[in-house]
């Protein structure tokens, strides 16, 4: 009798609580509108297709979760699982060659040229590693009666995913999200009915279909102690590379009541009232030289570390460090009922349903993307960030430097994510290993040089081919980002530590540069703008004995536009440095005398900033890069302030480039330049284009098939310069503000100066701004309109300038309250 009234009261229990979940929900907030539209993805249908799917991710681990009702599908990502191991692409003595090659460009025999460095300055191998997907897990329940009610969301706030249905009257929902905490990804299942979960998991691997009659990707799969999956396996040998990482992940199931077995591979729960599933995974990789790890010892630690913590605290500690990130910024646009869609139909309706707050969906998103894929102590974001479902993906899922590894950059200071930046630094640090010995065998240069790639083993030289290789301004271009870190947070321990990277990289450049023959600038000899062709008389296709294919023409050169704006950047961050630090200071003059003897911007016959030294042309008539407006985004060389002249030259060239000719980050890259422009107007008609072509939850397409995050996070630092411009010192509020946005709110932005802004503004003018002071520097502001500036509730005196702005002095954590007001006459 005792027994049968506990086991009543704990049916009331489970029935009250589930009662309570399908009130509070997610699904029960959709339906009521109880959310923010701007930090909630949600569907109402699932979809099989990969590129559909919703992202979680701790930095270390990723997944792909697919949202199914009889199969569901998480497909599983570790981010240093790649192919191949520790190598080298250095290839000794080329520098031999280059005064041939530089002799043949300045004569303007540039297929000889070509030619010539495909021969003799390439890499070897003259490509590189590949990233990997790691694994599926496959649930498999039994197929489901008429489904009904189901919703899949991604509550950005929570980095939870979920989906929830109903079937067979009873309703199901199922949790997903990455714990950077307790480096786990979780998989919680519950219905509203005791004893209704029931499924068979299976853990599987993945081989690389296309080269398995030789590939070495081999794994196994096996179940341990009845509770759980284990999935064992070393990577793929890959051009010569032998494969030297291996790998473990397991999955550990909590069935709470029901019945629980395994059956060789698989995992069978029968008849529970929820079930918890803990992933882990681990390689050998320590670092790019060190593969000496033990992966099981590894994964044996993080299933010890969550061996006494429930899943609700393992749940709460992960929403806790996931906010402590993500809620430092909040956007808000004004809201239209079409905030209230589906997320795929909101996207699908932007173009003819205005739709402000799915701009600020998609800004949130990227930050989102940024936290998941790009965490300390973890591997930078990749083409595909952390997420990959292909052993043969595009461009290798690596890390492509001649523009889209750096705009998955873009928006980690402004978007209030310094920390996040850690794994790039690092991997600019690493690259100067390899880049060092290249530098000397390659140019026999001092210093180091990365050139348009390079993967997780930091490898440094030319690749892909002579077409692209001659790019040696990525490592400078990434230098500028390491600078900005310094610029947003004014950390002078940090300048320290990253300025021997910086002085390296200019050490390379004051070796390397040349001067020309006619003018004697200093231009880059050889050199490229990225992936375009020139349209230099007699250019067109050959046949490139490198990669072995016809290509439409050559694209080396001397001095392109890129190059030579990357290299301003460069030697101007450099000397700031050397100042701030008292260092030296001969040296810095010396690195000054060669920044005045650059090759200087140049406008062509057209009315347009010349892409090369020469008045060129290009082959193909509207390009993807806008490589020659690099000095206007994200460089700071041209503004409409300091470079007046040079305002209607960019503007020819971005017009010639198109709006809406390409996609993806070549899209993204055109809003951040018209925002540059303070073109509100045209940066949103663009930004508008770009959210409705982007895969259904805003990562970006790289092509018809193809899925990669450079946009999805160039789409954040681009919607922030429409709203906050700081890189010429002067922190510019609503620079380029489309006439949809006529009111909101920014909260948490970041801005150079080491600031922290708050902001708001109705009908197009700003209303008021906190800002927070982190290093106590003088804040430049420009508003537009007169203020009154007030510091601990007393008005302080500020300097009013002749354009407008004011400056004041400010106190290290100290917060400013500016105001605007009329002018009386």
């Amino acid at each position: 009798m005792k027994f049968k009234l506990l086991f009543c009261l704990a049916i009331a229990a489970f029935v009250s609580y589930s009662s309570y979940a399908q009130e509070n929900g997610m699904a029960a907030k959709i339906d009521r509108h109880a959310y923010d539209p701007s930090t909630l993805l949600w569907y109402n249908s699932h979809d099989n297709n990969w590129n559909n799917a919703l992202p979680i991710g701790n930095g270390r681990l990723g997944g792909m979760v697919f949202g199914g009702t009889s199969v569901e599908r998480i497909q599983l990502n570790e981010d240093t699982y790649w192919t191949g191991g520790p190598y080298s692409s250095v290839v000794k003595g080329g520098y031999k060659y280059l005064p041939e090659v530089r002799g043949l460009v300045f004569k303007g025999q540039f297929k000889e040229a070509q030619a010539l460095f495909g021969r003799k300055l390439m890499g070897y191998p003259i490509e590189q590693q590949k990233y990997q997907s790691l694994a599926n897990l496959m649930l498999f329940f039994k197929n489901p009666d008429k489904v009904t009610n189901y919703k899949r969301w991604l509550d950005l706030e929570t980095g939870i995913t979920g989906v929830g249905f109903t079937t067979n009257g009873v309703t199901y929902n199922r949790e997903v999200f990455a714990s950077a905490p307790d480096n786990v990804i979780v998989v919680r299942l519950t219905a509203d009915r005791p004893g209704s979960i029931s499924f068979t998991a299976s853990l599987r691997g993945v081989r690389n279909q296309d080269h398995s009659n030789y590939g070495t990707d081999y794994f196994k799969m096996n179940a341990m102690g009845g509770n759980q999956l284990v999935l064992t396996g070393k990577s793929a040998d890959y051009l010569g590379v032998a494969g030297k990482l291996r790998y473990e992940a397991r999955i550990k199931a909590v069935p709470e009541g029901g019945v629980m077995r395994t059956d060789g591979a698989d995992l069978i729960i029968e008849n529970a009232d929820a079930v918890t599933l803990y992933f882990v995974a681990a390689t050998n990789f320590i670092n790019y030289k060190d593969v000496s790890a033990d992966e099981h010892q590894r994964i044996n630690n993080y299933l010890n570390v969550i061996q006494n913590k429930s899943y609700d605290d393992i749940r709460a500690d992960h929403i806790a460090d996931h906010k402590k990130l993500f809620a430092r910024v909040s956007l808000n646009l004004p809201e239209t009922e079409n905030a209230w869609l589906p997320t795929d139909q909101r996207k699908a309706n932007n173009l003819t349903k205005p739709d402000p707050q799915l701009a600020a969906l998609a800004y949130q998103f990227g930050r989102y993307v940024l936290i998941a894929s790009s965490r300390p102590g973890a591997q930078p974001a990749n083409l595909q960030g952390i997420w990959n479902n292909d052993m043969n993906p595009a461009w290798d899922a690596k890390y492509t430097t001649n523009i889209n590894t750096q705009m998955n950059y873009w928006p980690v200071e402004s978007a209030n994510l310094a920390e996040c930046a850690e794994p790039f630094i690092h991997l600019v640090k690493d690259v100067t290993d390899q880049g060092a010995l290249v530098a000397k065998e390659n140019y026999n240069c001092r210093g180091w040089v990365l050139h348009q790639n390079t993967d997780l083993w930091r490898v440094a030289a030319p690749m892909d081919g002579p077409t692209w290789g001659t790019f040696t301004t990525a490592g400078a271009w990434m230098c500028d980002e390491l600078w900005d870190h310094y610029q947003y947070t004014g950390d002078k321990k940090y300048l320290e530590d990253i300025y021997p990277v910086i002085k390296g990289s200019v050490g390379f450049f004051m070796d390397f540069l040349v001067p020309d023959l006619q003018n004697k600038w200093l231009v880059t000899n050889p050199s490229s703008s990225p992936e375009n062709f020139t349209g230099n008389q007699g250019n067109g296709p050959y046949f490139d004995e490198t990669t072995g294919s016809m290509l439409p023409g050559t694209t080396i050169c001397a001095g392109s536009s890129i190059d030579m704006e990357i290299l301003t950047n460069l030697f101007n961050n450099y000397i700031q440095a050397a100042s701030i630090l008292g260092k030296d200071t001969g040296y810095a003059r010396r690195v000054l005398l060669a920044k005045n003897r650059l090759r200087p911007p140049l406008v062509g016959k057209k009315g347009a900033l010349q892409e090369w030294t020469e008045d060129w042309d290009q082959l193909e008539k509207q390009h993807r890069h806008a490589s020659p407006l690099y000095g206007l985004y994200p460089g700071n060389v041209f503004s409409i302030k300091n470079t007046p002249a040079l305002v209607d030259p960019i503007k020819t060239l971005l017009i010639q480039r198109g709006d809406n000719t390409s996609m993806g980050w070549s899209k993204v890259w055109k809003v951040a330049l018209w925002a540059r422009l303070r073109d509100g107007n045209r940066a949103y008609g663009i930004l508008a284009s770009y959210l409705k072509e982007a895969w259904p939850q805003f990562f970006a397409k790289g092509g018809a098939t193809i899925m990669q995050v450079d946009a999805t996070l160039g789409t954040t630092a681009a919607i922030s310069e429409m709203l906050v411009q700081s890189n010429n010192g002067v922190i510019d509020l609503l620079p380029a503000l489309p006439g949809e946005w006529a009111r909101g709110e920014f909260k948490g932005v970041c801005t150079t100066g080491a600031f922290e802004l708050d902001m708001k503004w109705d009908k197009g003018k700003v209303t008021a701004v906190k800002i927070l002071s982190k290093q106590g520097q003088l804040c430049h502001v420009s508003m537009g309109t007169a203020v009154n500036v007030m510091q601990n509730g007393k008005r302080i005196s500020v300097k009013e300038l002749e354009d407008g702005s004011i400056q004041f002095s400010t106190v290290k954590g100290d917060i400013y309250m500016v105001t605007t007001f009329e002018k009386t006459r």
